[in-house]
């Protein structure tokens, strides 16, 4: 699988000075991390959720979470287990090419029988999501993933969802992070990555922001993400990649422009009337969190419509001004630190303050590819929307 690997090998050349690289499920946890994307959820519930991943694979998702808890009703739970195995094994059986998969489960328990009814069908996952994780109830969770992967012999990820009120909650919030850093540290090889469970944060007061609004603008929530990052996202070898939160609105539809897009070249004039387009329709929020998600030191998104998939994975890819100042900072003979100017000419380049910086970008390159210098967002997005029909 590749980012952007939905489009043309023709229109990828001409939007990329670096393409993406392709990697599979068996590829380091470190780009892996890196590569998530915009992770798409569904309920495990779907009657045709075999196909419906397939097709997410051919608008260019590279990770799904097929979900058993919140995105469901209580009364369901045993009858999405049933068809998530009957999906899975059916899945399994077509031979085809599928993106990071991922469960997300209500109890440790489900871990070891999920697993275990899927037998050869288990291959196919990459891991599993922990609800509500705190040391207390993430301890069982990861015990559970450990001990199914020993049995299956297939290596699991963990992704814990960092929603409790322990870590909203001002007074439990320090202790709550220092037991979540002990708990990840100690199972650092099995965890892949950290999702902020912002929809629970605002349940706990009563919120939920408009559509205009960025979970950056509501200050308890930020409140927390800092303190997140603070302690979790550190870029001295303790840190773990942190995903951004679920935007929840999706009034925009793919198929709104695909009609006019398939009937002209990406680089056309259309670029105007697609921006325009997106901010009329509610997507102008969307776009300014997932710049402030990586202001803020997130990568990746918590997705939960298809709509928002390509906008993640256009911003996410590297500019070339980007790129070039990431190579230039980590040249070999830059060890010794100093300032340089930019190639732009536009910025001072400080070696050490900005080594960390350069060395996430250049992993950001790796996974999402770097653009050429004449290309931006509203190309990388346009070319995305004129992938294959379903």
């Amino acid at each position: 699988m590749r980012h952007f690997g939905h489009i043309s090998a023709g229109i990828r050349s001409d939007l990329f000075h670096r393409e993406p690289v392709v990697f599979d499920a068996d590829a380091p946890a470190g780009m892996l991390s890196a590569a998530l994307g915009a992770t798409l959820y569904s309920p495990a519930t779907r009657p045709r959720l075999a196909d419906d991943v397939l097709k997410q694979v051919r608008r260019g998702v590279v990770s799904m979470v097929l979900c058993l808890e919140d995105s469901i009703d209580d009364a369901e739970v045993e009858g999405a287990e049933e068809n998530l195995v009957r999906q899975l094994t059916d899945l399994a059986g077509r031979g085809r090419d599928v993106p990071l998969l991922f469960v997300r489960v209500r109890e440790p328990g489900q871990i070891p029988d999920l697993v275990d009814r899927l037998g050869d069908a288990a291959r196919l996952l990459s891991g599993f999501v922990l609800p509500k994780f705190t040391e207390e109830r993430g301890v069982p969770f990861l015990e559970s993933l450990t001990a199914a992967e020993a049995a299956s012999g297939r290596r699991l990820f963990a992704m814990p969802v960092l929603e409790s009120p322990e870590l909203l909650h001002l007074e439990t919030r320090a202790e709550t992070l220092r037991g979540i850093s002990r708990t990840v540290d100690k199972y650092r090889d099995r965890v892949l990555a950290l999702r902020l469970g912002v929809t629970d944060f605002c349940s706990a007061y009563g919120l939920r922001r408009a559509p205009d609004m960025t979970a950056y603008d509501v200050q308890i929530v930020a409140g927390v993400i800092g303190d997140v990052v603070n302690v979790l996202g550190r870029s001295d070898g303790t840190g773990f990649t942190i995903t951004g939160p679920v935007w929840e609105y999706f009034r925009v539809q793919e198929r709104m422009f695909k009609p006019q897009l398939r009937r002209s070249p990406f680089l056309e004039s259309r670029a105007e009337e697609l921006r325009t387009a997106l901010i009329e329709h509610d997507m102008d929020g969307l776009l300014r969190e997932i710049g402030l998600d990586r202001a803020n030191g997130l990568l990746g998104k918590t997705c939960i419509h298809p709509s928002h998939v390509l906008p993640v994975h256009a911003l996410s890819v590297v500019s070339h001004e980007e790129y070039s100042d990431a190579r230039d900072i980590l040249r070999p003979e830059r060890g010794g630190g100093g300032v340089l100017r930019s190639a732009y000419t536009n910025k001072m380049n400080e070696v050490k303050p900005h080594r960390a910086w350069a060395e996430r970008t250049l992993q950001r390159a790796e996974a999402f590819g770097v653009a050429r210098e004449d290309i931006g967002f509203v190309e990388l997005l346009t070319a995305g929307l004129t992938g294959p029909v379903d």
